[in-house]
């Protein structure tokens, strides 16, 4: 009688430490998935809005060299193209190192999954 019931309470603490180890893989599955989820709406977000302000900075620029040259052209033509070609330069060299230095601030991915897989690494570290 007491082997039956034994194997029945090992046989359910197997039962129940396997339906929690389910239960934890699930979780962290879950806030992966949160976690790409986020990253990706907000990569899409963050280009979407790259690529129209570069359109309509660079419409807005080319239109404004092109003013420029005109008001000038009898006068100092070569001058205002030279000019207005190494502000062009030096602003887009700017804009790069800025956007290099954005991309590598950005936050980690999966960084909250991370800490709650090594907060259960501690947690089970303990017992």
């Amino acid at each position: 009688m007491s082997d039956s019931n034994n194997n029945d309470g090992l046989l359910g603490s197997l039962k129940r430490l396997t339906n929690t180890c389910i239960g934890i893989v699930h979780t962290r599955l879950e806030l992966l998935s949160t976690d790409l989820e986020e990253g990706r709406e907000r990569l899409i977000s963050l280009l979407a809005m790259t690529f129209v302000a570069l359109f309509c900075l660079c419409f807005g620029m080319v239109l404004l060299a092109i003013l420029i040259v005109v008001l000038f052209w009898d006068t100092h033509r070569l001058l205002v193209l030279s000019l207005l070609t190494g502000l062009f330069i030096f602003t887009g060299g700017v804009i790069g190192a800025l956007a290099i230095r954005a991309l590598k601030s950005m936050p980690r991915m999966f960084e909250a999954s991370l800490a709650e897989l090594v907060k259960d690494h501690q947690e089970t570290s303990r017992d």
